[in-house]
């Protein structure tokens, strides 16, 4: 996604500045993995739809992401860190219409994409381990709408839809972990991040068609979220042999 690829030069290059003005302060890159957990602490992870006998509710289950992470130093104890994210998310998803004795069920998967840009704070409580908080927001893209269908026996037929109201948006980001150091094999960090949308992720269409009677419900569906992150950092490693010198133009 190009926005991601932009906001990494950036940081680059303004690690590249900091390095200059504040004793070569490091910029680090690294790769994450992270499970993701529905939870009623900060959204609402089942979405219920009903009306004219017809009922379905569709509910978020265990999901993954993983990406690539740049963090560029700022001051020794301040940083800001980015990075590109994919994210695959499940959804639990049944129909009903109890007048006929007709039930159904269904896994709906959906894709996002994230650029996170977060402040992180250090908190240094030993030589090689530290806390560290952070706070920032995300940039979400939504590559696709996504549908599934139910097709019980006779004549019944269900449509379900998750339809994106816009392909980008801003989702409230903070993250509070631990990290130990090593100068040779570089950062082990574990942690965990909330993430709450400013918006719904996509808002849920059913549709119940049975011969000449026919049915459709919607309702928004919450993508709040928990995560618990698993992030390496790589070490510096310090170019060997006879380095490039400034010439007279510099």
């Amino acid at each position: 996604m190009k926005i991601g690829f932009y906001i990494i030069i950036l940081l680059l290059s303004f690690s590249s500045f900091s390095q200059e003005k504040t004793d070569k302060l490091p910029t680090y890159f690294g790769i994450q993995v992270r499970p993701i957990f529905p939870t009623k602490f900060i959204g609402d992870p089942v979405t219920t739809v009903s009306g004219n006998g017809f009922e379905s509710s569709i509910s978020q289950r265990l999901g993954y992401g993983f990406g690539g992470t740049v963090r560029a130093s700022v001051t020794k104890l301040i940083a800001i860190e980015s990075g590109i994210n994919f994210t695959q998310r499940y959804f639990d998803i049944s129909v009903a219409v109890p007048d006929s004795n007709v039930y159904g069920s269904k896994t709906m998967t959906f894709i996002e994409y994230d650029v996170p840009i977060n402040v992180l704070f250090y908190v240094q409580l030993s030589d090689e381990i530290f806390m560290n908080a952070s706070l920032g927001v995300a940039v979400s893209y939504k590559p696709t709408d996504t549908r599934v269908q139910i097709r019980p026996e006779g004549e019944h037929y269900f449509a379900l839809y998750g339809l994106r109201d816009k392909s980008v948006g801003f989702d409230l980001n903070a993250n509070l972990g631990f990290e130990y150091r090593t100068k040779k094999s570089g950062f082990f960090y574990i942690g965990g991040s909330a993430r709450v949308p400013f918006a719904p992720l996509f808002t849920y269409a059913a549709f119940y068609d049975y011969g000449a009677n026919s049915n459709l419900l919607s309702g928004d569906v919450d993508g709040s979220f928990l995560t618990l992150d698993f992030k390496y950092f790589f070490p510096l490693i310090k170019n060997r042999g006879t380095q490039f010198l400034n010439g007279p133009i510099e």
